[in-house]
């Protein structure tokens, strides 16, 4: 409930904005203010004031967008930043490309000079809109003052939806002081026209998964950021301790289980275990939770699980076959799919854990003649022939 204050101030772009914003669950927004986002920081200040939202000042803006990055990825919301027009603007680019790498979903507002002196190139102003556009998963320039708590309402959802990732969106300084009569969006009541829908993974992509790891006598999980993202901890700890497959990560699916577990090998690739690198090279059944072959994990492509088939599930459709052409490819959810794929396998029979023991018994001795840390007496031993 707005207060008296508020409900009498006059309803402007940057009121609709921050209002919707509020409207969206934002209580942190981190930002460096400048020149032609001054409208927006006004209205934020007399918000924050009411105790609606929170604005972290940071010293620069790239810190702004790897803030809200972190923010984004510590509290499973999306993060939100502001910068002002020009190099206010461009500095965020770096944060801007992490977040759209790694997957993390931001609202990211900057300011823009005044919508008739777009194109003149007016004092600090830069095509933000153009130069992020690799590196977004869509963009927004607010050119009519009604469009903004739509355009805050289709970010919000664009964000979050599928595989997460960052919105821009470039706000005209006079787009923040326009009064019109507003009328807000709430969350979620938004309808976006050519949105493409997420495929479904259909049942006889279950089936065919199901058939290969019963067949299979040396499966190994590889898992990705995906399933860290779709909150599938539970379930890829259960997939792996029901079947007894082995669980190398990436540095993004650091943390999906635990990694003290006899089941888990550590990160595989350029930076990972030796044993890890090992189980991927001999698999004969690599299986892909939200991973996507990345050239830090397979090294030259060709020679990565080379005697293995691949099932790959992946959220992003553009993702199956991108690198690996898999042998069964799924697309959606990676918990959806793991909780459908159990329930499949526990319906048909019953795990043969015989079959795969032989694997197990070789990533132990390989865990053990090439271990992650140095043993003890080495360490002494070291010390005892030492001069100091």
């Amino acid at each position: 409930m707005l207060s008296t204050t508020l409900m009498q101030r006059e309803t402007t772009g940057a009121f609709a904005l921050i209002d919707s914003l509020v409207r969206h669950n934002v209580k942190h927004i981190f930002g460096y203010p400048g020149g032609a986002i001054l409208p927006i920081y006004d209205e934020l200040y007399a918000w924050e004031r009411e105790g609606f939202i929170q604005h972290i000042l940071v010293r620069h803006e790239q810190g702004a967008a790897h803030a809200s990055d972190a923010y984004a990825r510590s509290t499973g919301k999306v993060g939100v930043c502001f910068a002002t027009s020009g190099p206010g603007a461009t500095n965020l680019v770096t944060g801007v490309a992490t977040a759209h790498m790694d997957s993390v979903p931001l609202v990211v507002v900057t300011g823009q000079v005044g919508r008739s002196f777009i194109g003149t190139d007016a004092f600090q102003e830069i095509d933000i809109f153009g130069i992020t556009l690799p590196i977004v998963k869509h963009s927004y320039v607010v050119r009519d003052t009604k469009d903004m708590s739509r355009i805050i309402a289709a970010s919000f959802f664009i964000a979050k939806y599928g595989r997460p990732g960052p919105v821009l969106i470039d706000i005209p300084k006079d787009v923040g002081l326009e009064p019109f009569n507003y009328i807000p969006v709430e969350p979620g009541n938004i309808n976006l026209l050519g949105c493409p829908p997420i495929l479904n993974h259909n049942k006889k992509r279950i089936e065919q998964a199901a058939s290969l790891i019963q067949q299979s006598n040396q499966p190994l999980l590889y898992v990705g950021g995906g399933a860290v993202i779709s909150g599938a901890y539970q379930e890829v700890s259960e997939l792996s301790e029901y079947l007894q497959i082995p669980v190398a990560t990436t540095l993004m699916g650091k943390g999906i289980v635990d990694e003290t577990s006899i089941l888990s090998l550590g990160m595989l690739g350029m930076h990972g275990t030796v044993y890890a690198n090992y189980a991927v090279s001999e698999c004969d059944l690599l299986i892909a939770l939200g991973a996507r072959f990345d050239d830090r994990v397979t090294g030259k492509l060709d020679e990565f699980a080379c005697h293995a088939q691949v099932i790959h599930v992946d959220i992003d459709p553009a993702e199956i076959g991108k690198n690996r052409a898999p042998q069964v490819g799924i697309v959606g959810e990676v918990k959806e799919v793991i909780i459908e794929l159990l329930q499949h396998l526990k319906e048909k029979s019953k795990p043969n854990h015989e079959q795969t023991q032989p694997w197990r018994k070789r990533l132990s001795r390989c865990r053990n003649e090439y271990p992650l840390l140095v043993p003890k007496k080495c360490i002494l031993s070291i010390s005892s022939r030492s001069n100091f």
